[in-house]
């Protein structure tokens, strides 16, 4: 599956290198990069499920899936001639430490679901569901200053430098990213849905798969800011109202009596959820050295959407 739909969120703007370095904390630039420009593309993972019809109509399952980490890298510069390049959060701004140096971002996913559902056959081709669900969505984003420093950049101290006045200093230190952002949603709710036999023809039969329900999300936000090239730490939680749709159309082949080939779509919407570039605005900094996350954005949607391949084996 694949992961689409972010935050617009400005994470590089270009600033003219003549400005002097104190301006381009102010200084409105030109965006060059926006987190929602992110194309992570498409991981696999596995989903196992364990289903019980029982002669009565009435039935129950299990399900677990999982999407391995979804990782995209965006990096932006270095220019020539040389422009500023630079993110802001408030209280906060980062520019490039020398000309050579571009700004890279990258933005990492995972998501965990586990479910058991009830079941009631409501015909031979329309079955009914309800039941709890777990979901887990982690989303982190990292920003740093590629290459490495190979010298200090002690010139920051005269604020009126620009770009073209930059010059070496000391030895350098082994510096951490300027912004670290996790991002962890536990959402646990209810849902109903309606799993559906549409067509059948011979061994083929097309199957269709509707869900939908409402979840509290556990958010968690966690943020490290790097100030004069020290890691300061800020976390805020909340929980928020969230819903979860599902949708799927599978198409099986049956091979024997108890075994089916089976390949398809599915899609997965959550809404309500806490992503990382999300946090930038709810993350603020002051001197001397206080970083303070000012709550959890829980205002995001995404969508999981791909195709699915496996094997049913029936007793």
């Amino acid at each position: 599956m694949g992961r689409f739909g972010g935050v617009n969120q400005t994470l590089v703007a270009r600033v003219p290198g003549v400005v002097p370095f104190y301006l381009t904390s102010t200084a409105p630039g030109t965006e060059a990069f926006n987190s929602n420009q992110f194309q992570q593309g498409f991981s696999a993972g596995p989903k196992i499920s364990l289903i019980y019809h029982g002669d009565s109509g009435y039935g129950a399952e299990l399900s677990y899936f999982n999407i391995f980490n979804q990782s995209a890298t965006k990096a932006i510069g270095p220019d020539s001639p040389a422009d500023w390049l630079v993110m802001k959060a408030p209280g906060f701004w980062q520019t490039q430490d020398f000309p050579y140096q571009a700004m890279e971002w990258k933005s990492t996913t995972n998501l965990y679901n586990a479910e058991a559902n009830g079941r009631l056959d409501l015909s031979s081709q329309v079955t009914m569901l309800a039941g709890f669900r777990w979901l887990q969505l982690n989303d982190n984003l990292q920003g740093t200053l590629p290459p490495a420093d190979l010298t200090a950049p002690t010139w920051k101290q005269n604020y009126g430098f620009n770009i073209f006045q930059i010059t070496p200093g000391g030895p350098a230190g082994n510096y951490p990213p300027f912004w670290n952002t996790r991002t962890t949603n536990n959402l646990y709710g209810v849902q109903i849905g309606v799993d559906a036999k549409m067509l059948e023809l011979g061994r083929f039969s097309l199957h269709g798969l509707m869900k939908t329900g409402i979840f509290d999300n556990n958010a968690l936000q966690s943020t490290g800011v790097s100030l004069e090239k020290v890691v300061y730490p800020s976390q805020a939680t909340t929980n928020h109202v969230a819903f979860v749709s599902e949708a799927g159309l599978q198409l099986k082949y049956q091979v024997s009596k108890g075994l089916a080939l089976k390949v398809g779509y599915e899609a997965l919407w959550l809404d309500g959820v806490a992503l990382a570039p999300g946090q930038i605005q709810q993350t603020s900094s002051s001197m001397p050295s206080t970083v303070r996350a000012l709550g959890v954005n829980c205002g995001s949607g995404v969508l999981f959407q791909g195709a699915t391949a496996g094997l049913e084996y029936s007793f």
